[in-house]
């Protein structure tokens, strides 16, 4: 699953054209935009989370407004402004690495995972990210990271310990602070609500 959800943010392969698109955050995201440009005709190399190339029968490049038209129906958006794209491509990057790790620990500190995949200067990031979203990253980290916890205490199958140290909290006490700062709540009061309680919101949901 995680070969398709990642985005090594890499180049288009010659011949094709690259969309980015927003509000892509779960496998079904990648099936339903795959879906979505075959019906125009378009021909679908590689989706994954916030990209998709794609190519013409004739070599042209596509016509973006029906593409533009078919996005927004299901709840995306394509994204042509430079800045928006960047935005996009933290915000995709972070989720995949919250939501979908790999196996193993993680190596890289947040701002140099970012810093390594797209190339930029982390101050830079940082400040077109704040100012285009009205968040910092670091408070779009902890979002995510407790949308996940979430869904970890949601499967019932690990302890609040173990969730904190799958997500890398120093402690379940941090773990704790954080969550009760963004619901309210401490995971373990979460936990007794029941899985009525437990449904995921999306990307945009969370800003």
């Amino acid at each position: 699953m995680n070969s398709q959800l990642r985005s090594g943010f890499t180049l288009p392969a010659p011949g094709t054209h690259r969309l980015l698109i927003k509000n892509m955050v779960c496998p079904q995201c990648i099936r339903v935009v795959t879906e979505d440009l075959t019906a125009l005709g378009l021909q679908v190399h590689r989706v994954v989370l916030g990209e998709a190339d794609v190519s013409t029968a004739d070599g042209q490049e596509p016509d973006l407004e029906p593409v533009r038209t078919s996005l927004l129906a299901a709840g995306f958006a394509l994204l042509e402004d430079p800045r928006a794209q960047l935005v996009e491509q933290i915000k995709t990057l972070l989720v995949t690495l919250i939501h979908y790790p790999e196996p193993g620990p993680r190596l890289l500190t947040y701002s140099d995972y970012l810093v390594q995949h797209l190339g930029r200067d982390y101050h830079y990031l940082s400040h077109l990210f704040s100012s285009e979203e009205g968040l910092t990253i670091e408070k779009f980290i902890i979002r995510q990271k407790v949308e996940r916890a979430k869904e970890l205490i949601g499967y019932g199958e690990l302890s609040i310990a173990q969730v904190a140290g799958q997500l890398g909290y120093s402690s379940p006490a941090h773990l704790s602070r954080q969550f009760g700062q963004v619901t309210g709540l401490t995971p373990t009061e979460f936990q007794r609500l029941g899985p009525a309680s437990h449904a995921r919101r999306s990307l945009d949901s969370l800003l």
